[in-house]
């Protein structure tokens, strides 16, 4: 069968890597090795599947149903399977693979058209929040996984450029950043987290209602993850002429549902609208960068 990268790949890689590189040339044949190297049966490509990542729909030669993902380096699925690893199922996919093979991950089969997203939103966030519990857990020793500061600190410095380029944004930007150095001042513990957990991050499972897939683990104060979620289904709260006071709300429930200190989820909130709007406005994306902002005014 061909493996051909769904377009949705081909855009979002084209948005991280603007240059290029071969990944994307070398995935067909990548593909097709892994496929024979575990005697897979292949399914079907999922569509219209990630922004970072391949992913196929296989069988193992016992018939068991897998998923097949391959991911270029800049996606780092090397840290991706250390956390599934670390997490050992426990609140998310389980790796079916215990040894390392670059940039390809053999992974339990979920359902991959029903995430949690298809709830009502009230039981969406209340489900999404359980399951990002779950995830909380102490890093294993010696690890390699980059930190929030780290992270945050190459984000701040690509949004420190664009607020130089565009005035509209410069005060969001430096109450972002603002945030962030007093939010790093003082965090309140280190915890393993899913880096990018949302809605559509929470799949159904056989094993257990829901399970986190995709993460981009980070190490830091659970806020972080924390933040992304409240702004789950931006284009709804934008929509809502009550999306201010939703929106404070939101923070104001998750942050009593997980013990999370509420201003320092607000804090994170803001920074990672900010660093998201910034973002789609750099990579030509206008409408979802003025969605995020507006967003992050509210905060």
């Amino acid at each position: 069968m061909a493996f051909e990268p769904p377009q949705r790949l081909v855009r979002a890689l084209g948005e991280t890597a603007p240059d290029g590189d071969d990944w994307l040339e070398k995935l067909p044949e990548a593909a097709r090795r892994a496929v024979e190297l575990r005697e897979l049966t292949v399914e079907r490509v999922q569509l219209p599947g990630g922004r970072s990542s391949l992913v196929v729909l296989v069988r193992r030669p016992d018939g068991t149903p897998a998923v097949l993902k391959l991911a270029p380096p800049r996606a780092r699925p090397e840290s991706e399977r250390a956390a599934l690893a670390h997490w050992g199922g426990l609140g998310a996919v389980q790796l079916l693979e215990p040894f390392a093979a670059e940039g390809v991950l053999l992974l339990e089969r979920l359902h991959p058209d029903v995430s949690v997203r298809s709830l009502p939103e009230a039981k969406a966030l209340l489900e999404a929040a359980g399951t990002l519990r779950r995830l909380w857990v102490e890093a294993p020793g010696g690890h390699v996984f980059e930190t929030v500061a780290e992270r945050t600190g190459r984000q701040a410095g690509a949004m420190r450029a664009s607020a130089a380029a565009d005035a509209e944004v410069a005060s969001l930007v430096d109450a972002a950043l603002a945030a962030r150095e007093e939010l790093l001042a003082a965090p309140p513990e280190d915890r393993l987290l899913h880096g990018t957990f949302r809605q559509s991050k929470v799949l159904a499972g056989e094993r257990a209602p829901w399970l986190a897939v995709g993460p981009d683990p980070v190490v830091g104060e659970c806020a972080f993850d924390l933040a992304r979620l409240v702004r789950d289904r931006v284009e709804d709260l934008i929509a809502s002429p009550s999306g201010a006071a939703t929106t404070r709300r939101r923070v104001k429930r998750l942050a009593e549902s997980l013990d999370v200190d509420q201003e320092r989820l607000r804090g994170w909130t803001l920074f990672r609208a900010v660093e998201s709007g910034v973002r789609a406005l750099r990579v030509g994306r206008p409408k979802d960068a003025e969605l995020l902002l507006e967003f992050a005014g509210w905060l």
